[in-house]
């Protein structure tokens, strides 16, 4: 228990530190926004939405609810454009490089403050070549077992997982993917030794569910119904406070895991230097796409919580979580592929 207090304690104050370096470099990149007007009557011309995964995901479907909704407000299409490809990386370097103008969105996910951290080359600033507009949704992440695991509860789980190191492995959606930092993350903190076995996908449920993987850090939306049907057990949540969606689960912070907090967020960004009036006008208006009953209906129908926060709170979120997880990346010696 000391250890890992310790290890805790090491990784609260190095991301600390981090954080407060990227919000300079992020403070600065805020100053050089467009101060130009934008074209009158904006938007006056379809929007396209670039999503960097396949359709039928979490970010694609979120985009898609929010999108549906500003073309009904704004009585412009809003064109959903799936760019999948390098984790996200192919649409977001569009969406660095499109112009400022704000017809060009992206919906994005964790992935985006993951890229950083997995590599050092990337081909845009994740900081001054994108400009916030608002987190869209929160999710936890459920950990689920096979449930053959002799495990009943996460303290269980590590006291199992202490006695038995390396031979209890965890399935993700590929190496650097935010599951795969989910249970880094859980590992380090725990002082445990989990072997990472990668998928492409979410084709891993199956595969836990059949027992030829042991754990998952699930999608709520994913898990639940096989959870709700006994062919998964969920022992913890990764967020904060429980999921209204499963009331009796505990988060990892009470089940074992003090300070454990991953939590999947969905949100929209756009090309830096957009006029900031047009960030504002995108704020408003997708914040209010949030508010209304239906969108809110669809969004919590898969497990998500609305959020719709200002530009400048989702901001912090990013820098805060780049520091985090570029830290974690360091710490279990992850190489992407």
């Amino acid at each position: 228990m000391k250890r890992m207090m310790r290890l805790l304690a090491r990784h609260v104050a190095i991301v600390a530190t981090m954080a407060v370096t990227i919000a300079g470099g992020a403070e600065s990149a805020a100053q050089e926004t467009s101060s130009r007007a934008p074209e009158p009557g904006y938007p006056s011309k379809p929007i396209r939405m670039l999503v960097g995964f396949s359709p039928g995901g979490a970010t694609d479907v979120v985009a898609r609810i929010i999108g549906k909704k500003l073309s009904e407000t704004w009585n412009q299409q809003v064109v959903i454009d799936n760019r999948p490809g390098a984790g996200g990386l192919v649409a977001f370097d569009m969406t660095a490089k499109a112009n400022p103008d704000g017809y060009t969105l992206i919906a994005t996910s964790p992935s985006f403050a993951i890229q950083p951290g997995m590599s050092a080359k990337l081909p845009y600033d994740p900081l001054r070549d994108f400009a916030p507009i608002t987190q869209a949704s929160a999710a936890p992440y459920l950990l689920v077992l096979y449930p053959g695991v002799e495990a009943k509860s996460l303290k269980e789980l590590i006291d199992l997982a202490k006695a038995n190191p390396g031979k209890l492995n965890y399935a993700s959606g590929g190496i650097g993917s935010a599951q795969h930092l989910a249970a880094e993350l859980f590992g380090l903190m725990a002082g445990i030794n989990i072997v990472h076995v990668p998928f492409k996908g979410a084709v891993n449920i199956p595969d836990v569910i059949a027992g030829r993987v042991q754990m998952l850090f699930s999608g709520l939306p994913q898990g639940l119904p096989h959870v709700l049907a006994g062919r998964l057990r969920a022992v913890a949540v990764t967020t904060p406070s429980r999921s209204p969606a499963m009331p009796d689960v505990p988060t990892m912070a009470e089940a074992g895991v003090p300070g454990y907090d991953v939590t999947v967020w969905y949100g929209i960004l756009t090309t830096g230097r957009t006029p900031r009036q047009v960030i504002e006008k995108l704020n408003a208006g997708i914040v209010k796409a949030l508010q209304s009953a239906d969108v809110r209906q669809q969004l919590t129908s898969l497990g998500l919580e609305p959020v719709g926060n200002s530009s400048a709170q989702f901001g912090a979120k990013i820098r805060t979580e780049i520091a985090q997880w570029a830290q974690v990346i360091k710490r279990a010696g992850i190489r992407s592929e």
